[in-house]
């Protein structure tokens, strides 16, 4: 079985194994679409928290069902699956709570454990979520837009809230395309007017702030002088999460999204005056991947222009320095193998 593994920070390896062994409770996937997102790029650039090398990369996955140990269970030999990369431990206090998405033994496929840049992966049953009604891209980014759902739930936005998402990446994407199905008004901001473009055309944003181009008094001005009352933040760039305090209302919420390898400060007397709440917003549930798979069958969610690249496995390796750079104009990237 071929599989790719990132040895070290910038370098990619393709390697080959045994296949995975049948267990109890697990299917085996074959493994056809692998959506490339920032913790792989993060973790190719070694700045990625909670990793550990060598890892074979990959959790925004889609497949079709190999063989499956439950004869009873409802997916089926030959089924199509999304995989839901969260595998938590099922007994602390999260997941106790139903939180699973926090574990505090949390391994998540790719990230803790090896992912699915291979020809086929052993997954649990209980992660996969069905999808033949779905096309193997549609599968592949349920993933990285439940994240952006399990965002938008963790706020408990209301319809007709002025909501700010920072970070117009394929995570930032996702927030505005499930906050605009939720009746918000969605402010854009980021540094690319590539980006900011997207936006406007693919999650239809009406009002674009630029972060480089005094976004304060932009905001304001969208606002009337009141700011977004939920900020999200996606960009996982320690500035513009310290800054993202400034843009919140008072009574207003800030939710971090993206994940970054640093400290996170901010004033307190600002913080005190507005009475806000910080949350952190970490991975998605199968409420979430249920929302989201629903979404995507209704048309509320444009996948086909969301995916703006598509490369073979074969061609992996030699490809994913370039999906670095910025002028790449890379959305997400869909690796496919047949």
């Amino acid at each position: 079985m071929e599989y790719i593994v990132c040895e070290q920070p910038g370098k990619l390896r393709k390697m080959v194994k045994r296949p995975p062994e049948k267990a109890e409770g697990t299917a085996i996937i074959d493994i056809k679409r692998i959506g490339v997102c920032g913790t792989d790029i993060h973790a190719f650039k070694g700045n990625q928290p909670f990793f550990k090398y060598p890892r074979v990369l990959g959790h925004e996955l889609a497949g079709t069902v190999s063989w499956i140990d439950d004869t009873s269970s409802a997916i089926k030999r030959g089924d199509q699956v999304a995989v839901i990369p969260y595998l938590e431990c099922g007994n602390c206090i999260a997941c106790r709570n139903g939180k699973t998405n926090c574990c505090i033994d949390m391994n998540v496929l790719g990230v803790h454990r090896d992912g699915g840049m291979c020809e086929q992966l052993s997954v649990p049953i209980d992660h996969l979520v069905l999808t033949n009604e779905l096309t193997l891209d549609e599968t592949a980014v349920i993933e990285p837009i439940s994240i952006g759902a399990h965002a938008v739930r963790r706020s408990e936005l209301r319809q007709g809230e002025t909501v700010l998402v920072i970070g117009a990446g394929p995570i930032g994407l996702g927030v505005m395309a499930i906050a605009n199905q939720k009746g918000a008004k969605v402010i854009a901001m980021d540094i690319d007017e590539k980006r900011l473009k997207f936006c406007r055309e693919w999650a239809q944003i009406k009002h674009t702030v630029n972060g480089s181009k005094a976004p304060i008094d932009k905001l304001l001005e969208i606002t009337n002088g009141e700011l977004p009352t939920v900020v999200f933040d996606a960009t996982g760039n320690p500035t513009s999460m310290n800054t993202a305090f400034q843009y919140v209302s008072h009574g207003g919420k800030l939710v971090y999204v993206g994940l970054v390898k640093e400290d996170i400060t901010f004033f307190d007397p600002d913080f005190h005056a507005k009475e806000l709440t910080l949350f952190a917003s970490r991975n998605a549930t199968r409420e979430d991947f249920q929302f989201v798979k629903e979404m995507i069958l209704s048309k509320k969610v444009n996948v086909k222009d969301y995916i703006t690249d598509k490369v073979p496995f074969e061609s992996t390796v030699s490809n994913f320095q370039d999906w670095l750079q910025p002028q790449s104009d890379t959305i997400k990237t869909m690796i496919v193998r047949k």
